[in-house]
């Protein structure tokens, strides 16, 4: 392992470890939630509202500032002044925008109810609308955090906006463990309006918490900021108007969300009439994603972090051969995290969820922990299409992009809808899960076909494998774990699943390593040294 791979995995493994504190804080987060709210149509209402800024954020601006600005703004530090008259600008221009969208936002805020909840009424509509007016001030907040970060991964100072959610997890815990300690069960008939203002305006501080706990980090990097308003012809237009396919690629990901929300609770409602006492509809799936994205946080998006500005070096100086070798360097150690976690929610999905669920009825867990499982093999192809996202990213190609999500949400709207007409309402959750994994598995040949333009055909076959010595390897420990705990009757308590989850990465280490699969070793070494 060469020193760049070396110092790729160092970066990655401390970022990683403020990504597995951020997930674990946001997993109590979630947990207290459904403990308060339950996983019904009144924890639906909350989760719907306070998605909502984000998928408005996303759509409108986030698209740019998580790949489009990153190049432009690494260029801008060989400008003499090192970049700080245009990151001043960036930041000022962003902010302005995303203060005047906050504002539109509030003003139509029963219009976007409307579409992610259409099936909502009365009550149910009337409670989402009211949190969702206290959470769409988090649209500025989530702007100024994503704009700074990427500033300060752009200085390769990767640390801080993966350590920054965790005050936002603690100030929503302490929140929910507040409401938890003072008030008997809520429904959504006895919600009041005062509980609704608290949770609403609470969830947003911890956002802006977020967000201002970054500017000490910008100003340690040597940039000045300040702000400025000669916005025109200063290099801006080029990210701009790249920027214009972000919002195509952000806006067909939020039409494949809504499709999701909408059908998700459309069977929430028809389950609560059918008689159904679990809740089956779009809370179970965000915390099985959750779940899901725990391993492809704290890996995949720390690496492809500290990867992109590499990549955009290494296309600025045209060593394209050198960027193939990076991107399967990445597809690698990706590997080695991701597949043992995809077979382990597979067959161990309802387990994982009524161990961590603990709060709530059994039923409710167990229904969380399908959705896990539909879509646990879902985890593989997510990641290592966004590695290769990334390479598009660097080519500063957002073209290729939008077609490369053009295909996978097609695919999942199409499953999705199939799932809803066909499958009984309690079923439906499940099937959005399994149209989750499948427009994934499709959409990585799509992106790779699309970025070989750029770089030419890649070592596939080494990499094809790589991952099935993978497979191999995490298949016999999973599998030996999974008979071990079922002869030893093992019940799904949190005790159970640690060391359910140790002894099965344990075991993947000890066949990785007898397969002579050195990356793991390598990498293993590498993080313990970290």
């Amino acid at each position: 392992m060469n020193q760049d791979d070396a110092r790729l995995i160092r970066s990655s493994s401390l970022m990683g470890l403020g990504t597995i504190i951020s997930r674990v804080t946001g997993l109590i987060r979630n947990l207290l939630l459904v403990a308060v709210l339950g996983t019904g149509i009144l924890g639906d209402a909350y989760n719907v509202a306070n998605t909502t800024p984000n998928i408005l954020y996303n759509l409108l601006i986030g698209g740019a500032l998580s790949a489009v600005f990153v190049p432009q703004i690494v260029k801008s530090f060989r400008d003499s002044d090192g970049g700080s008259a245009y990151v001043s600008r960036l930041v000022s221009l962003l902010a302005t925008a995303l203060l005047m969208i906050t504002v539109i936002a509030m003003v139509i805020a029963p219009l976007f109810i409307s579409l992610y909840a259409p099936s909502f009424t009365g009550r149910s509509r009337e409670v989402t609308i009211a949190f969702a007016l206290y959470c769409l001030p988090q649209i500025l907040f989530y702007g100024l955090f994503g704009v700074l970060g990427q500033v300060a991964n752009a200085k390769e100072k990767f640390g801080p906006m993966m350590w920054a959610p965790i005050a936002n997890n603690l100030v929503v815990i302490a929140l929910f463990s507040y409401f938890l300690s003072v008030t008997d069960e809520i429904s959504l008939s006895t919600i009041t309006d005062s509980q609704i203002q608290i949770l609403g305006i609470g969830t947003t501080l911890g956002i802006a918490l977020q967000a201002i706990i970054l500017i000490p980090t910008i100003k340690a990097s040597g940039l000045t900021l300040r702000f400025r308003k000669d916005w025109r012809g200063v290099g801006l237009d080029k990210a701009l108007k790249l920027a214009s396919w972000m919002f195509l690629f952000v806006l067909i990901s939020q039409a494949g969300f809504l499709a999701t929300v909408n059908i998700a609770t459309r069977a929430a409602v028809a389950a609560d009439a059918a008689g159904i006492a679990y809740g089956v509809g779009y809370t179970p799936y965000a915390n099985a994603y959750l779940i899901l994205l725990l391993p492809h946080s704290i890996v995949t998006i720390s690496i492809v972090t500290a990867l992109l500005p590499k990549l955009s070096e290494l296309v600025i100086d045209k060593k394209v051969d050198e960027l193939k070798i990076k991107l399967a360097t990445a597809l690698r150690l990706v590997g080695i995290v991701t597949v043992p976690a995809s077979l382990f929610f597979l067959l161990f999905g309802e387990r994982v969820a009524e161990a961590i669920f603990f709060g709530i009825s059994e039923p409710d867990a167990i229904y969380i922990g399908r959705v896990l499982s539909a879509m646990a093999l879902g985890l593989v192809p997510l990641s290592i299409n966004l590695v290769l996202i990334r390479g598009l990213n660097a080519f500063e190609n957002t073209k290729s992009q939008v077609i490369s999500n053009l295909v996978v949400n097609v695919i999942a709207v199409g499953l999705s809808v199939i799932a809803y007409l066909k499958m009984e309402a309690r079923a439906v959750t499940v099937g959005l899960g399994i149209a989750f994994t499948a427009s994934y598995w499709v959409g990585i040949f799509v992106t790779y076909l699309l970025l070989r333009k750029y770089t030419g055909a890649m070592a596939l076959g080494s990499l094809v494998l790589f991952y099935l010595k993978l497979v191999l390897a995490a298949s016999i420990a999973v599998l030996a774990v999974a008979y071990g705990a079922q002869r030893l009757e093992l019940t799904g308590n949190f005790v159970d699943l640690i060391g359910v989850l140790l002894t099965t990465a344990l075991l993947y280490l000890l066949v990785a390593r007898a397969m002579r699969i050195a990356e793991v070793g390598q990498s293993i070494k590498v993080i313990l040294r970290r």
